[in-house]
Protein backbone atom coordinates (compact mmCIF):
# COMPACT_ATOMS: atom_id res chain seq x y z
CA UNK A 1 0.00 0.00 0.00
CA UNK A 2 2.70 2.41 0.86
CA UNK A 3 4.28 2.06 -2.80
CA UNK A 4 0.42 2.84 -4.09
CA UNK A 5 0.52 6.19 -2.46
CA UNK A 6 3.88 6.76 -3.75
CA UNK A 7 3.16 6.37 -7.48
CA UNK A 8 0.44 8.35 -7.42
CA UNK A 9 1.88 10.97 -5.65
CA UNK A 10 4.52 10.86 -8.14
CA UNK A 11 1.80 10.62 -11.19
CA UNK A 12 -0.17 13.89 -10.09
CA UNK A 13 3.34 15.42 -9.49
CA UNK A 14 3.94 14.64 -13.17
CA UNK A 15 0.28 15.94 -14.09
CA UNK A 16 0.57 19.26 -12.53
CA UNK A 17 3.84 19.69 -14.59
CA UNK A 18 2.26 20.08 -17.39
CA UNK A 19 -0.10 22.67 -16.11
CA UNK A 20 -3.97 21.55 -17.32
CA UNK A 21 -6.73 20.89 -15.98
CA UNK A 22 -7.38 17.49 -13.48
CA UNK A 23 -9.55 16.17 -11.52
CA UNK A 24 -8.98 14.05 -8.08
CA UNK A 25 -11.35 12.56 -5.91
CA UNK A 26 -13.20 9.40 -4.57
CA UNK A 27 -15.31 6.55 -5.69
CA UNK A 28 -17.86 4.42 -3.88
CA UNK A 29 -19.95 1.39 -5.33
CA UNK A 30 -20.47 -2.38 -5.53
CA UNK A 31 -19.25 -5.08 -7.26
CA UNK A 32 -20.93 -7.91 -8.67
CA UNK A 33 -19.10 -11.43 -10.32
CA UNK A 34 -20.38 -12.98 -13.51
CA UNK A 35 -18.57 -16.62 -14.27
CA UNK A 36 -18.88 -20.18 -13.39
CA UNK A 37 -20.53 -19.79 -9.96
CA UNK A 38 -23.49 -17.56 -8.72
CA UNK A 39 -25.91 -15.27 -9.53
CA UNK A 40 -26.16 -14.94 -13.36
CA UNK A 41 -27.50 -11.54 -13.33
CA UNK A 42 -25.80 -8.83 -15.66
CA UNK A 43 -26.16 -5.70 -13.06
CA UNK A 44 -26.66 -6.72 -9.02
CA UNK A 45 -24.48 -4.84 -6.91
CA UNK A 46 -23.41 -6.87 -3.99
CA UNK A 47 -20.00 -6.14 -2.64
CA UNK A 48 -18.90 -2.70 -1.65
CA UNK A 49 -15.79 -0.98 -3.28
CA UNK A 50 -14.12 1.83 -2.54
CA UNK A 51 -11.04 3.91 -4.58
CA UNK A 52 -10.06 6.73 -6.11
CA UNK A 53 -10.06 8.70 -9.75
CA UNK A 54 -7.60 10.72 -11.15
CA UNK A 55 -8.71 12.68 -14.67
CA UNK A 56 -6.24 14.45 -17.31
CA UNK A 57 -8.79 16.64 -18.98
CA UNK A 58 -7.46 17.14 -22.34
CA UNK A 59 -10.05 18.69 -24.13
CA UNK A 60 -13.97 19.15 -24.08
CA UNK A 61 -14.21 16.07 -25.83
CA UNK A 62 -11.92 13.63 -24.24
CA UNK A 63 -9.60 12.78 -20.87
CA UNK A 64 -7.18 10.96 -19.93
CA UNK A 65 -7.83 8.76 -16.55
CA UNK A 66 -6.48 6.32 -13.77
CA UNK A 67 -7.96 4.52 -10.95
CA UNK A 68 -7.85 2.41 -8.40
CA UNK A 69 -10.61 0.26 -6.70
CA UNK A 70 -10.71 -2.00 -3.69
CA UNK A 71 -13.44 -4.29 -3.33
CA UNK A 72 -14.36 -8.39 -3.09
CA UNK A 73 -16.38 -10.40 -5.38
CA UNK A 74 -18.24 -13.37 -4.44
CA UNK A 75 -20.69 -16.00 -5.73
CA UNK A 76 -23.22 -18.62 -4.64
CA UNK A 77 -24.75 -21.18 -6.36
CA UNK A 78 -27.28 -21.22 -4.00
CA UNK A 79 -28.44 -17.77 -5.02
CA UNK A 80 -28.26 -18.73 -8.73
CA UNK A 81 -31.69 -19.40 -10.72
CA UNK A 82 -30.04 -22.37 -12.82
CA UNK A 83 -31.26 -26.06 -11.31
CA UNK A 84 -28.02 -27.48 -12.29
CA UNK A 85 -26.06 -24.33 -9.82
CA UNK A 86 -28.23 -24.89 -7.07
CA UNK A 87 -27.62 -28.59 -6.85
CA UNK A 88 -23.86 -28.32 -7.41
CA UNK A 89 -23.86 -25.71 -4.48
CA UNK A 90 -20.08 -24.32 -4.97
CA UNK A 91 -19.31 -20.44 -3.23
CA UNK A 92 -16.37 -18.51 -3.42
CA UNK A 93 -15.24 -15.11 -1.96
CA UNK A 94 -12.20 -13.09 -3.16
CA UNK A 95 -10.20 -9.46 -2.67
CA UNK A 96 -9.82 -7.65 -5.53
CA UNK A 97 -7.38 -4.72 -6.18
CA UNK A 98 -8.00 -2.91 -9.64
CA UNK A 99 -6.56 -0.67 -11.48
CA UNK A 100 -7.20 0.73 -14.67
CA UNK A 101 -5.69 3.56 -17.29
CA UNK A 102 -7.30 4.54 -20.42
CA UNK A 103 -9.27 7.51 -22.14
CA UNK A 104 -12.59 8.88 -21.57
CA UNK A 105 -14.47 10.46 -24.28
CA UNK A 106 -17.90 12.81 -23.62
CA UNK A 107 -20.50 12.42 -25.80
CA UNK A 108 -21.23 16.32 -25.02
CA UNK A 109 -18.89 19.24 -24.99
CA UNK A 110 -17.95 19.32 -21.60
CA UNK A 111 -15.81 22.61 -20.80
CA UNK A 112 -14.87 23.02 -17.23
CA UNK A 113 -14.63 26.74 -17.77
CA UNK A 114 -17.41 28.24 -19.15
CA UNK A 115 -20.91 28.63 -17.27
CA UNK A 116 -22.54 26.24 -19.48
CA UNK A 117 -21.39 22.76 -20.80
CA UNK A 118 -21.91 21.08 -16.90
CA UNK A 119 -23.22 18.06 -17.70
CA UNK A 120 -22.54 14.94 -20.53
CA UNK A 121 -22.61 11.25 -20.62
CA UNK A 122 -19.75 9.65 -20.95
CA UNK A 123 -17.55 6.38 -22.17
CA UNK A 124 -14.43 5.16 -20.49
CA UNK A 125 -12.47 2.47 -21.76
CA UNK A 126 -8.94 1.53 -21.96
CA UNK A 127 -6.62 -1.73 -19.75
CA UNK A 128 -7.00 -2.98 -16.31
CA UNK A 129 -5.22 -4.24 -14.19
CA UNK A 130 -6.63 -6.99 -11.32
CA UNK A 131 -5.32 -9.03 -8.85
CA UNK A 132 -7.30 -11.84 -6.46
CA UNK A 133 -7.24 -14.36 -4.35
CA UNK A 134 -5.41 -17.76 -5.82
CA UNK A 135 -8.72 -20.71 -5.17
CA UNK A 136 -9.04 -23.95 -5.44
CA UNK A 137 -11.73 -27.20 -5.97
CA UNK A 138 -11.23 -29.35 -3.76
CA UNK A 139 -13.83 -32.17 -1.71
CA UNK A 140 -16.64 -30.01 -2.82
CA UNK A 141 -15.75 -26.33 -1.59
CA UNK A 142 -13.99 -23.54 -2.99
CA UNK A 143 -10.66 -23.24 -0.90
CA UNK A 144 -8.19 -20.37 -0.54
CA UNK A 145 -4.61 -20.88 -0.82
CA UNK A 146 -3.95 -17.73 0.31
CA UNK A 147 -1.53 -16.89 -2.45
CA UNK A 148 -2.60 -13.55 -5.11
CA UNK A 149 -2.93 -14.18 -8.87
CA UNK A 150 -3.19 -11.55 -11.40
CA UNK A 151 -4.58 -10.52 -14.81
CA UNK A 152 -5.03 -8.00 -17.57
CA UNK A 153 -8.73 -6.95 -18.82
CA UNK A 154 -10.69 -4.69 -20.79
CA UNK A 155 -12.84 -2.14 -18.84
CA UNK A 156 -15.99 -0.93 -20.72
CA UNK A 157 -17.89 1.86 -18.89
CA UNK A 158 -20.46 4.29 -19.20
CA UNK A 159 -21.54 6.78 -17.24
CA UNK A 160 -23.24 10.78 -16.61
CA UNK A 161 -20.90 13.51 -14.92
CA UNK A 162 -22.50 16.67 -13.93
CA UNK A 163 -20.17 19.72 -12.44
CA UNK A 164 -21.79 21.10 -8.79
CA UNK A 165 -20.48 24.57 -8.50
CA UNK A 166 -16.97 25.48 -10.56
CA UNK A 167 -14.63 23.09 -8.42
CA UNK A 168 -16.86 19.19 -8.05
CA UNK A 169 -17.84 16.78 -10.22
CA UNK A 170 -20.00 14.49 -9.55
CA UNK A 171 -20.23 11.39 -11.79
CA UNK A 172 -22.22 7.42 -11.65
CA UNK A 173 -21.55 5.08 -13.57
CA UNK A 174 -21.65 1.51 -14.69
CA UNK A 175 -19.15 -0.50 -16.04
CA UNK A 176 -18.38 -4.34 -17.05
CA UNK A 177 -14.74 -5.51 -16.29
CA UNK A 178 -13.90 -8.21 -18.85
CA UNK A 179 -10.63 -10.49 -17.63
CA UNK A 180 -8.51 -12.17 -19.60
CA UNK A 181 -9.17 -15.44 -17.17
CA UNK A 182 -11.24 -18.21 -15.83
CA UNK A 183 -9.44 -18.43 -12.26
CA UNK A 184 -11.62 -15.62 -10.65
CA UNK A 185 -14.06 -18.03 -8.65
CA UNK A 186 -11.02 -21.13 -8.70
CA UNK A 187 -11.68 -22.50 -11.81
CA UNK A 188 -8.55 -23.83 -12.84
CA UNK A 189 -7.61 -25.91 -16.39
CA UNK A 190 -3.87 -27.34 -16.33
CA UNK A 191 -2.30 -25.80 -14.10
CA UNK A 192 0.95 -26.51 -12.24
CA UNK A 193 -0.37 -27.69 -9.20
CA UNK A 194 -3.85 -28.93 -10.69
CA UNK A 195 -5.95 -29.88 -13.88
CA UNK A 196 -9.68 -29.63 -13.31
CA UNK A 197 -12.48 -27.24 -14.74
CA UNK A 198 -16.13 -26.72 -14.23
CA UNK A 199 -18.37 -24.77 -15.86
CA UNK A 200 -17.85 -23.36 -19.29
CA UNK A 201 -14.21 -23.43 -20.29
CA UNK A 202 -14.60 -21.26 -23.35
CA UNK A 203 -15.83 -18.33 -21.69
CA UNK A 204 -13.53 -15.83 -19.10
CA UNK A 205 -14.64 -13.92 -16.15
CA UNK A 206 -16.38 -11.03 -15.88
CA UNK A 207 -17.28 -8.33 -13.49
CA UNK A 208 -19.03 -5.52 -12.85
CA UNK A 209 -18.84 -2.33 -10.98
CA UNK A 210 -21.50 0.10 -9.97
CA UNK A 211 -20.73 3.58 -8.42
CA UNK A 212 -20.44 6.85 -7.78
CA UNK A 213 -17.60 9.21 -8.12
CA UNK A 214 -17.05 12.75 -6.53
CA UNK A 215 -13.96 14.56 -8.05
CA UNK A 216 -12.20 18.20 -7.27
CA UNK A 217 -11.14 20.09 -10.08
CA UNK A 218 -7.88 22.46 -10.21
CA UNK A 219 -5.17 23.59 -12.57
CA UNK A 220 -5.20 26.60 -15.22
CA UNK A 221 -7.53 27.42 -17.73
CA UNK A 222 -5.83 25.44 -20.72
CA UNK A 223 -5.48 26.27 -24.53
CA UNK A 224 -8.56 24.75 -25.70
CA UNK A 225 -10.44 27.19 -23.63
CA UNK A 226 -11.81 30.80 -25.51
CA UNK A 227 -9.65 33.32 -24.07
CA UNK A 228 -12.22 36.51 -22.87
Amino acid sequence: MKKLFIFVIVFLQVLVSHCQIYEVGLTYGKTNFIGDIGNTQFINPTNDGLGFLVRWNRSPRHSYRFSFINSSLSGDDLKSKDSRRIERGYNFSSNINEFSLGMEFNFLNYDLHTTFDKFTHYFYTGISYTSFDKQILENGYINNLDKVDSSIGIPIIIGAKYRVENSFILSFEIGARYKFTDKLDGNILNSEEISYNFGNINNNDWYMFTGFNITYTFGRKPCYCNID
